[in-house]
C-alpha cells in the first residue's frame, strides 16, 4: 500500500484527488496538509511514502517545504503541483530533490501513474512541462550551483548514453532497448549516476544533461 500525504490549499484540489484515488486499492491518502509548515508536520509524524506537494501556497510556500521534506532522506518522494507555466519554482523543486512535476490540470491516470513511479524510486514530468523544460533551455537557463561542470571526465560512454536518454523522457525499459542492453543493467548504471553526480530523482538528471550539455534542446537523442 502507497501511503499518500497530499499539501494544497485549496480543499477543491484536495477533493478532487480523493475522487480520482477511490477506486485505487494500492494508494490510501494518510493525511491532508493546506500549507508548507503544515506538510513538514505531516512528512515528519505520518512519514508517508509518496507526497504531493502545490509549489505556490499563503505561508511557507511549496518549494520550501519540499526543500526541506526532501532533506530528511529518501522518503518520502516528493511530486511537485502547479497551475502556472514553466518559472523558477519548477527549477527550484526539481533541484530539491522531488521526484517529479505535475500541471494540476493533468489526466488522473497520469497522477496514478507518478504516484507509483515516485513510490518505486522513479520520477515523473507531465509531458507538458517537459516541453516548458526544453524551452527554457533554449532560451538559456542560469548554471546550478553544486552541479558539475565537466560530465565527460566524470560519466562514463555508457552512463553518458543512458543521461541522454533519461533527459529525452525514455525509461529505463526504451532506454534498454535503444542500447541492446538489460532492464536490469540500466537501473544499475542509473544508480552510479546518481551517486557520482549526487543527484536524487531523474528529474535532477534531466536538468545536469541540459546544462552540461550533453543534450541540447532539439537535439537528436
Amino acid at each position: 500500500m502507497i501511503r499518500l500525504a497530499v499539501v494544497d490549499d485549496q480543499p477543491a484540489v484536495r477533493q478532487a484527488l480523493r475522487f480520482y484515488l477511490r477506486s485505487e486499492t494500492d494508494i490510501e491518502i494518510v493525511a491532508e496538509a493546506g500549507d508548507g509548515q503544515a506538510a513538514e508536520e505531516v512528512a515528519r509524524r505520518v512519514e508517508p511514502d509518496v507526497m504531493l506537494i502545490d509549489i505556490r501556497m499563503p505561508g511557507t510556500d511549496g518549494l520550501t517545504a519540499i526543500r526541506r521534506i526532501c532533506a530528511l532522506g529518501p522518503r518520502p518522494a516528493v511530486l511537485a503541483l502547479t497551475t502556472f507555466d514553466l518559472d523558477e519554482y519548477l527549477f527550484g523543486a526539481l533541484r530539491a530533490g522531488a521526484a517529479g512535476f505535475l500541471l494540476k490540470d493533468g489526466t488522473p491516470e497520469m497522477y496514478i501513474q507518478a504516484i507509483r513511479l515516485a513510490h518505486q524510486g522513479h520520477g515523473l514530468i507531465d509531458p507538458q512541462v517537459t516541453r516548458r523544460l526544453i524551452q527554457q533551455f533554449a532560451l538559456g537557463s542560469p548554471p546550478s550551483p553544486g552541479l558539475l561542470t565537466d560530465p565527460d571526465e566524470t560519466l562514463t560512454p555508457r552512463e553518458h548514453d543512458i543521461v541522454r536518454h533519461v533527459a529525452r523522457g525514455f525509461s529505463n525499459r526504451d532506454i534498454a532497448r535503444r542500447l541492446g542492453i538489460g532492464e536490469g543493467t540500466v537501473k544499475t548504471h542509473m544508480n552510479h549516476i546518481f551517486a557520482k553526480l549526487n543527484l536524487q530523482s531523474r528529474a535532477q538528471v534531466v536538468i545536469y544533461a541540459y546544462e552540461n550539455g550533453i543534450v541540447t534542446p532539439g537535439g537528436p537523442a
